[in-house]
């Protein structure tokens, strides 16, 4: 979701997401895609100078294709907020080329399961990656993704400031992976947990 091309978000990584869905239906929350899987290129300059500076260019393919431009973001309180601006496209090969004959190099893939849930204004989806589940939380307000974590019964302060693939450098080194992609088929037989990527489950305990 984004707000005059503004997204503001928090991450966070979960034990089990079948609690996280049942809590949506019972505060009445819509899904309005269904489960399915999400395939992620994201592409930089041959000297890496978007990831340098923070911004993102992406083609994905999920329940529509689209194109995406996210800039450097900025932490409030666990809460990221940056500019994104997304368009969808037709078919997902020729704006491969597009891209690709522009002088744009794709330096890795991922791919996810996610069903995406409307709540008001709000947005959550439940993430499967290779590596683990995690909930995004996408709402108009820092304060408003806060409100709903807690309603989720998560701690807001155990929002992820990274990325995915941020996370996976640092599951690269913890297990020291040689592969390159999060794909489901590399992290077969491999379990994750979340000492592996420096984070903690932000599931409150009683």
């Amino acid at each position: 979701m984004s707000k005059n091309n503004q997204e503001i978000e928090a991450k966070f990584a979960v034990r089990d997401l079948a609690p996280i869905q049942a809590r949506l239906l019972e505060m009445g929350a819509v899904c309005i895609v269904p489960r399915q899987m999400e395939y992620n290129l994201r592409y930089d300059t041959p000297d890496r100078t978007l990831s340098e500076t923070g911004q993102v260019l992406r083609l994905r393919r999920y329940d529509d294709i689209r194109m995406t431009y996210k800039g450097p973001g900025l932490r409030n309180e666990g809460v990221l907020e940056r500019t994104e601006i997304e368009t969808t496209l037709g078919d997902f090969d020729s704006a491969r080329l597009i891209i690709e004959h522009l002088g744009y190099t794709p330096i890795f893939l991922y791919e996810k399961y996610r069903a995406i849930w409307q709540l008001g204004a709000n947005q959550v989806m439940l993430d499967e990656m290779p590596f683990g589940e995690f909930i995004e939380i996408e709402a108009p307000s820092a304060e408003e993704v806060r409100a709903l974590a807690r309603q989720l019964g998560l701690n807001p302060h155990a929002s992820i400031p990274a990325s995915y693939q941020s996370l996976f450098e640092r599951v690269k080194v913890a297990r020291r992976l040689t592969f390159s992609d999060i794909t489901f088929a590399n992290f077969a037989g491999i379990r994750i947990s979340p000492e592996d990527f420096q984070s903690e489950f932000a599931e409150e305990t009683e």
